[in-house]
């Protein structure tokens, strides 16, 4: 064997192919929603992934509000966060946080799966969420997409 008989292609920014989808969040339980739209948002679910580029889609999260926590979590589960200032530390449940930010919940779900790098913050900027069934990217004309139908 002297030659190989394929060539592993990395992605460049104008092969890339961005395609915009909305994800309905209604009764999904919010960390398989999360890591489905993560992939989604990493482009992991193409052929043509390279780790080091940004060749995921841009998602939106539609219905954040009706999404479900299994077992105790929605009452146990705490988010924790700084205010930067000395004994600034708040604490969430998420029962709480559906009440007064609903998008934060799925946000928040979907940040810590991905890269905790400057590539992960690009990423993250391709994430939609609204609490509503009506969002205002109907312009670029997303496709529908039911993640129960995902592998």
């Amino acid at each position: 064997m002297d030659t190989q008989s394929y060539k592993t292609v990395s992605a460049t920014p104008s092969m890339i192919e961005k395609e915009w989808v909305v994800v309905d969040a209604t009764n999904q339980i919010v960390g398989r929603l999360a890591s489905r739209v993560a992939v989604m948002l990493r482009g992991k679910h193409k052929a043509s992934f390279t780790p080091n580029m940004d060749c995921g889609d841009n998602v939106i999260v539609i219905n954040a509000e009706k999404v479900r926590f299994t077992g105790k979590k929605l009452t146990d589960k705490v988010y924790v966060r700084h205010t930067g200032y000395p004994g600034g530390q708040r604490f969430a449940t998420p029962k709480e946080l559906l009440v007064r930010k609903p998008e934060a919940v799925v946000r928040e779900a979907v940040r810590r799966m991905l890269p905790k790098n400057r590539l992960g913050a690009k990423i993250y900027g391709n994430l939609y969420v609204y609490a509503g069934a009506d969002h205002k990217h109907q312009a670029q004309s997303p496709k529908t997409i039911n993640l129960n139908e995902l592998k």
